[in-house]
């Protein structure tokens, strides 16, 4: 592929390397000199020394053949216009990296839609979803976000505590507009039907909005008996990541607590945030740890800009009793280390953001007209962008034959995005969602 590259920051460095010994064609572009050098004798990419969101430095980076632009910086104006331009001198697809803040904004205002952006993203987000994968379901193999992050993938094991356990999907009837995807049982992978039955020890993929999925997620891996209790949370830093991370919590059967040191942070996160508790206090200090009793704490969240402070007062935890403690590594070879030592040093995980956005961004590396989202056993979760010739537009979700051994498991259309309903129509611009098996791919995508 033909990969452009804006910003050669942390995380625009980082993508580069990892792409520079495959076979693309790569092009970097970096408007500081000493960085652009410096990538220069790093990798074997064309790095151009330049503005992004330059007309004249677009045109000589051959924009018109790119298949794929990043626009990486950590300012959110300069990517947004760096794509806009893009798109509009050829480039195929456009990728632009926001701060948690604007992407808050896609409620109000579609800025997909209106500077011509194929895919927003936010790296702070990617990380606080990955850390909350940890918190918010302990139980959950899989925690995963889906259309702009309106719809929540989850995967659990049925408790054979569950009352759901001997009943059909039909006889649970779950929540409106959440859906179970996949079922896993022993070395069998299947997309269910309405009649299927649901087992004790099942491997169960479920799709939904986060609020919903709760409700669903208890009846499968509670008995009516349990009773909620909620996680205490403690998060060490204020920061885009750790109020980020608050914010996804506090609507969540949680009981959180940052800690931050600088005042004017504290006022904002105040007002940001309305069910956490915020402290104005310094918790590198183990005196500070202990009078907020940090050792009764079900996780300690470390996610400061410092690799030693976030690892130091992860071990400070817990020795104090905090048994599962979770820390931000922005160094990726740093975090490897510390994951595999995890245990011994009492850190249940360590999260780097320049890895879990690689990631992020990996799956759009290809020349497929669709998107692998997420690979399960019993097939590919995909998404692909319906245009004015699809067979589906203008057709309701229940008039059309989809094919055995597919499900629908999230429509997006402009801003808002769901779960499909029977009645739900299909418009030329949306994206469709599915949960696809290898077999049924073929016929899925002639429809789509």
């Amino acid at each position: 592929m033909n990969i452009i590259i804006v910003g050669a920051g942390e995380i625009g460095r980082h993508l580069a390397g990892s792409l520079s010994s495959a076979a693309h064609n790569i092009s970097v572009i970096e408007q500081d000199d000493s960085l652009a050098t410096e990538l220069s004798n790093q990798i074997d990419a064309r790095v151009v020394c330049g503005d992004g969101a330059s007309v004249n430095i677009l045109v000589e980076a051959n924009v018109g053949e790119c298949e794929l632009f990043l626009a990486l910086t950590s300012n959110n104006n300069s990517n947004i216009v760096a794509c806009s331009i893009a798109k509009q001198l050829g480039a195929q697809k456009t990728i632009c990296r926001v701060d948690p803040g604007l992407q808050r904004e896609e409620w109000l205002f579609d800025h997909c839609g209106h500077f011509q952006i194929d895919h927003l993203f936010s790296s702070e987000r990617l990380a606080g979803v990955e850390l909350s994968k940890f918190i918010r379901n302990p139980e959950s193999i899989t925690i995963d976000e889906i259309a702009r992050g309106r719809i929540e993938l989850q995967q659990i094991i049925v408790s054979d505590r569950s009352e759901a356990v001997g009943k059909s999907l039909r006889e649970i009837k779950l929540p409106p507009r959440v859906r179970i995807g996949s079922i896993t049982r022993k070395d069998e992978a299947l997309i269910p039907t309405a009649d299927e039955v649901i087992l004790a020890g099942d491997y169960v993929t479920l799709f939904g909005e986060p609020r919903k999925l709760s409700a669903i997620v208890d009846l499968l891996q509670k008995s009516p008996s349990d009773k909620e209790k909620k996680i205490n949370v403690v998060i060490l830093g204020g920061g885009e990541y750790g109020g980020t991370l608050a914010e996804m919590l506090q609507s969540w059967n949680c009981r959180v607590r940052i800690f931050e040191q600088d005042p004017a942070v504290c006022e904002t996160l105040t007002e940001l945030l309305v069910d956490t508790t915020v402290i104005n206090a310094d918790a590198t200090s183990i005196s500070e740890l202990r009078e907020e009793q940090v050792g009764d704490a079900d996780f300690f969240v470390a996610t400061t800009q410092s690799d030693q402070d976030n690892v130091m007062t992860c071990l400070q935890a817990n020795n104090l009793g905090t048994k599962r403690c979770l820390t931000l590594i922005h160094r990726t070879d740093y975090a490897d280390a510390i994951s595999q030592a995890g245990a011994q040093l009492g850190i249940m995980a360590a999260v780097s953001p320049r890895e879990v956005t690689r990631r992020e961004l990996m799956r759009f590396i290809t020349s497929d007209r669709y998107h692998v989202v997420k690979k399960l056993k019993a097939g590919e979760v995909i998404e692909v962008t319906l245009d004015e010739k699809s067979a589906v537009i203008g057709k309701r979700v229940n008039e059309i034959a989809w094919p055995e051994g597919c499900g629908l498991v999230a429509l997006l259309h402009g801003i808002h995005a769901t779960v499909p309903a029977a009645e739900d129509v299909f418009a030329a611009g949306d994206t469709v969602y599915a949960i696809v098996s290898r077999k049924a791919l073929k016929k899925f995508l002639k429809l789509c």
